[in-house]
């Protein structure tokens, strides 16, 4: 079920995602993290993986089947068995 707050704080149409993605975090020493992409919009996308390290404010290079480039964290949620993490595309 989809919770009506959030839905009115977005500003852009979601698509359903497909296939892996790859972010790769600008801190020196961080790991590449492997995921699948859950929804793409014209800004930005989302994905499960299984890092829990990805932070708010953490810049990163990424690339999946619809575009690859340098992104910003927004968020990471972690559940009981997996991470989600939302990006907005930077400019």
């Amino acid at each position: 079920m989809t919770n009506p707050s959030v839905a009115e704080q977005r500003r852009e149409t979601r698509r359903q995602g497909q296939g892996n993605v790859l972010v790769r975090p600008e801190n020196p020493g961080s790991r590449d993290v492997q995921g699948r992409l859950v929804d793409v919009s014209t800004s930005g996308f989302r994905m499960a993986h299984d890092c829990s390290a990805l932070t708010a404010g953490q810049y990163v290079t990424f690339a999946h089947v619809e575009a690859r480039g340098r992104a910003r964290v927004v968020w990471t949620r972690i559940l009981d068995d997996s991470v989600e993490s939302g990006f907005v595309v930077a400019g």
